[in-house]
Formats: C-alpha cells, structure tokens, sequence
C-alpha cells in the first residue's frame, strides 16, 4: 500500500514519499500466508495492529542503534517493536519462516520472539534504497515497571557492561557477568529445550535471553548502594523511551504466563574474587520478591562464515568455551546450562 509517511519516524531525515508493502524477496510469496496466520495464531487483532503502525501517534527511536547497526523503534501503545533488518537476516527469516509457524503453533508457551510482519519500505523518488524492517512483540510491554535489564547468553568473555557503576540505571543492558542474582521459580519449565532444539537445528546461534525484573520491594539493594524504585519512576519521563508503562494501577491483576508477569523470588549472589570469572555467583541467603519478564531474542544469525573465521580468531587468544561465537549445538547446549543454573525450582 502507498502511503506517506513521516520520515523522522523512520529514522529519513526528510519527508519523502514512501512505498510500504510486503517482502518479496525468495520464496516469500509462497509461504506469505503464515503472516496473516502467525497474528491470528497470537490473537493479534488486525485493526489494532494496523493502527499501531500506522495511526496518527509517532513511533519512538530507542536511543542507538544496536551492535548490528540495526535501529529500534516503539509503536506509541508500547506493544510492537520495530527492528530495521539487513538483506542476510531477511534471507534467515524467510528460511525458517515455516519451521518457525511449526515451532509456535506446537509450543503455545514458547520462549522465542514473537514476529508479526516482515515489511519494506522503499523510497517513491529517485533514491531507490529499501529499508527492510520485522514488527515483533515487545517484551516488556507491561503495567509494571522494569527496574533492571540483563541480556543473557551463557558465555563470559566480554559479557559486562561498559558502564561505570554510578551510570547504571533501569534502562541499561546488563550481560551476563552483571547477573548478580538466583531466580528462584515456582515451577521450572524445560521450553527452553524444546526452543533451543529448534534453533540449533535452524543453524541459529548467539541468540539471548532477554530479562526484565521488577522488584516489588520499596527499596532493594543492588550490586552497590541501595535502589529506590519510587524515585526512578518519578524520575522516568526525563529519561529515554519506556520500554514498559510504569506501574499505572498496582492492584490490577495481570495474566500470568511463562516469561511473562511471574512472581518469584531472586536470590543475591557474589562472585568470588580469588578464581576465574563466575558465570553464576555464590547463593548469598538473601531474597527479594520480584515479577520476571523474559524472553529469547536475536534468533537470525546463523552459524555462517563471518562467525565461524571469529570463532577460530578468538579461539587462538581465549578460552574457546568462553567466546560467544561457537557452533549452534555447543550454543545451545551451553545456553541451556546457564539458564537452568540462573533459573532454578524454589525448593525452599
């Protein structure tokens, strides 16, 4: 469909006119239905989604781009996201787009990211650049406020943040070494063996586990000092884009599902100082009542050339189980391991 669109909302520093459609890319045309079946499949109503997207509100940037170089943006009711794709990830998509419908229609409770549409936009005048962008599902699009970030993987060379201490506040991306606590679940759930499955048979490595945590308590101590989740909320409107809405009416009873809205407990770990980096630190005996988001993103890079000549550079200077980039059977297995420790069944 034809359309004009603004184009600070896509990231154009002018106002062009723009042509918005359907990725014809490949075999797409022969499997197109799966889109149209994926939204009924998450219950998507279709004139929301489409007012989302293209309603009267601006979308949001999400501050920088990614380490891919792709940009982010928020739909203004904070329920889609927006991702801008490069031409190879199109290719990953459109390749595992069926095994992916396969996948979600088995596992009605599946970890992985909800993708809604795949889409280009292609400028009308003399500039003939396409700019290919996935609509999926915002994680922590949510009634309560996300006190802190954590993008997992399970390895550990490079995996902290850059920040200084004193910078880090409850829109900063914690890795892996930043973990600082146990989460202590009132059922354990092995989806995560039926999504890691999936992936590794698809190719797909350097995936992550994305994490949200609300903490239900006034004030908790991080990792230094203490935290006032009162004063961050106060404070929020000057800070970048939500990505969740704040807590709007605390008593409001919310679904709970896997991933999404659980209660638990997070217990606070230390690392010791005097071995080798921990992944997971030391039970510490100390609790806090959380509500836990979660999720696997990033699932379109495949094991392909560029990540098999970085695995085989950095294997010559580290650890090799340390690096991110290794084969998709020795990811999956590794993530795995890292998930179940960091997430485990509340025996206590």
């Amino acid at each position: 469909m034809a359309a004009n669109v603004r184009a600070r909302e896509l990231g154009v520093q002018t106002e062009q006119n723009f042509r918005v459609g359907g990725e014809r890319e490949g075999n797409f045309e022969r499997i197109r239905d799966c889109r149209g079946t994926l939204r009924k499949l998450f219950k998507v109503d279709a004139a929301d989604y489409m007012l989302s997207l293209c309603g009267d509100q601006a979308l949001r940037e999400l501050s920088s781009p990614g380490k891919s170089g792709s940009f982010f943006y928020l739909t203004s009711n904070d329920q889609y996201m927006i991702k801008t794709m490069k031409k190879a990830e199109v290719k990953i998509f459109l390749k595992m787009l069926r095994a992916y419908y396969n996948h979600v229609r088995s596992f009605e409770n599946t970890l992985v990211t909800k993708f809604f549409g795949l889409h280009c936009v292609k400028l009308a005048g003399a500039n003939q650049k396409k700019v290919r962008f996935v609509i999926m599902g915002n994680l922590f699009c949510s009634d309560h406020f996300i006190h802190r970030r954590f993008d997992l993987k399970g390895s550990s060379l490079g995996r902290t943040t850059d920040k200084p201490q004193t910078e880090i506040d409850e829109y900063t991306i914690l890795k892996d070494l930043d973990l600082n606590f146990i989460f202590r679940l009132q059922k354990h759930c092995r989806q995560v063996d039926k999504d890691c499955d999936f992936l590794e048979q698809e190719n797909i490595m350097d995936y992550s586990l994305l994490v949200g945590v609300h903490f239900r308590d006034k004030r908790v101590i991080m990792t230094e000092g203490s935290f006032d989740s009162d004063s961050s909320r106060g404070s929020s409107p000057h800070l970048s884009p939500h990505l969740s809405r704040g807590d709007t009416d605390p008593n409001r009873m919310c679904t709970i599902r896997l991933g999404s809205n659980m209660p638990t407990k997070a217990e606070l770990t230390v690392r010791r100082t005097d071995c080798e980096p921990q992944l997971i630190g030391e039970p510490t005996g100390e609790f806090y009542d959380v509500i836990l988001y979660f999720g696997i993103i990033d699932i379109l890079q495949d094991y392909d050339i560029s990540k098999k000549l970085e695995h085989a550079y950095k294997s010559f200077q580290y650890d090799p189980t340390s690096i991110s980039a290794v084969d998709p059977k020795q990811y999956s297995r590794r993530f795995k391991d890292f998930v179940y420790k960091a997430f485990q069944e509340d025996n206590i």
